[in-house]
């Protein structure tokens, strides 16, 4: 049972870890890079490998069993792989899972597997070439669509597409990501467009959950699927699919009462909430000495702050805060 350092003051208890492995990438996607590309640190600015297992360790001491590795784009980080079975050698840990864009994915899944890969969530925002390379600025659409077939040859448990859906520009394609988990076991999961620095949002750019479940209900019947807490899908069985669709509807209808994760950016700063500017440098109490007490009492102090609920959309769209490629996806 997870320790009181990470329940709040809603009694929200926080199982789940998600840390940051790079800011590079090898896309450059609109709603995550902005235009003109991220100032990156240098590398003694980034946690190190072996601070990223201490961390790893010191979580999953007080009750976090499931980590996703995420970036930019976890797979271009050097040590990627070692460092991947480094964490998963962990003992209480009980997920592993990484988010990425699946560009360099596809030779390294066996390993991953191998090494206690349990999720991967693969991005995906379009199944059209011209668009995957305007989206993107890069090419690489048909490497992305091996990904997800090799993630489900070499048995990864969890396969989840993450499509962002913006108006004018893949709404279009909906149903095309709903025919996808016809025959593969893989769940589609449908992003409403987020607020974040440098990305121009706008919320005439928003294609919101109501509308995209009326969408797809007037073609396929799809069934709820019984939601748990900490769930940040909407899931949803499609009839005579393998796979099916989940909405992540921050937006318009958060789920930040059951919200159970925590975030730690790649140069080492604590997120208590994806959208809160609020962080605490876990890097710098480590580099200074500080005792595993210490920085408890630091990560307790943080994870008492958590507010109840993130700012509504309107809100969010003038706060400041970090670019979504420097936080991890």
């Amino acid at each position: 049972m997870a320790k009181r350092v990470l329940t709040d003051t809603f009694n929200r208890t926080h199982n789940y870890l998600r840390i940051s492995l790079t800011e590079r990438c090898n896309l450059r996607c609109l709603y995550c890079m902005p235009e003109n590309g991220v100032p990156l640190q240098a590398d003694d600015k980034l946690l190190s490998s072996q601070e990223i297992v201490q961390l790893s360790k010191l979580f999953v001491s007080q009750g976090v069993d499931k980590i996703r590795l995420t970036g930019g784009e976890p797979t271009v980080r050097k040590d990627f792989l070692p460092l991947f079975e480094e964490i998963g050698s962990i003992e209480g840990l009980k997920e592993l899972a990484i988010t990425s864009n699946g560009i360099a994915l596809p030779r390294k899944l066996p390993f991953l597997k191998d090494a206690g890969l349990t999720a991967v969530n693969i991005s995906l925002d379009t199944l059209v070439e011209a668009k995957f390379n305007f989206f993107t600025r890069r090419r690489g659409l048909q490497r992305v669509l091996d990904a997800i077939d090799k993630a489900i040859e070499v048995g990864v448990p969890k396969v989840k597409v993450n499509t962002v859906v913006m108006r004018g520009q893949n709404d279009d394609e909906i149903l095309d990501f709903v025919e996808m988990t016809k025959n593969k076991p893989i769940q589609v999961r449908f992003i409403e467009y987020m607020p974040f620095e440098g990305n121009k949002w706008s919320n005439k750019k928003m294609v919101s959950y109501f509308e995209m479940l009326d969408i797809i209900t007037r073609k396929y019947h799809i069934s709820p699927i019984t939601h748990r807490p900490g769930d940040t899908a909407k899931n949803f069985s499609v009839a005579g699919h393998m796979g099916s669709v989940g909405f992540i509807t921050s937006m318009t209808s958060n789920f930040c009462s059951t919200c159970n994760r925590l975030r730690i950016t790649a140069d080492g700063n604590m997120k208590v909430c994806l959208f809160g500017n609020e962080e605490v440098s876990l890097r710098d109490m480590l580099r200074s000495g500080a005792t595993e007490a210490e920085m408890l009492e630091l990560i307790g102090l943080a994870v008492g702050r958590k507010k109840g609920a993130h700012a509504d959309m309107d809100l969010l769209k003038t706060m400041k805060n970090r670019p979504m490629i420097l936080i991890g996806g």
